[in-house]
């Protein structure tokens, strides 16, 4: 992920909390904010009540790993906050991958790649 592509300012994640919207899934809370700029940038969160730092770590390596396999499938323009619930630690990353793409239909910024060529 490039470093343009990653959410880092306390700023911009406090507009996001505050002005944007959320959907929750089983693994995961998406925060999505649309940021006028023609690139989207994604932050990956896990807190301590989903478990100590290598529980934590694993979340962030698989909702990243998920978000990776789905690239394409995202609209451009949008800061996302993907955050892991506790649920996350005994899942696998096809379960994970679901639950990520659940979140972003029900948020409407799905976009199937082979109908944006056309």
């Amino acid at each position: 992920m490039l470093k343009k592509n990653v959410l880092r300012r306390k700023s911009d994640f406090s507009a996001i909390y505050n002005k944007g919207k959320s959907v929750g899934e089983r693994y995961i809370v998406l925060f999505y904010k649309k940021n006028n700029l023609g690139y989207d940038r994604k932050a990956f969160l896990a807190s301590k009540k989903v478990g100590k730092a290598v529980v934590r770590n694993r979340a962030r390596r698989l909702m990243k790993e998920s978000v990776r396999q789905l690239d394409g499938h995202f609209q451009n323009g949008y800061d996302y906050i993907f955050i892991a619930r506790n649920t996350i630690t005994k899942s696998k990353c096809a379960d994970v991958k679901k639950s990520i793409e659940a979140a972003i239909r029900k948020a409407g910024l799905y976009v199937d790649p082979e109908e944006k060529n056309d």
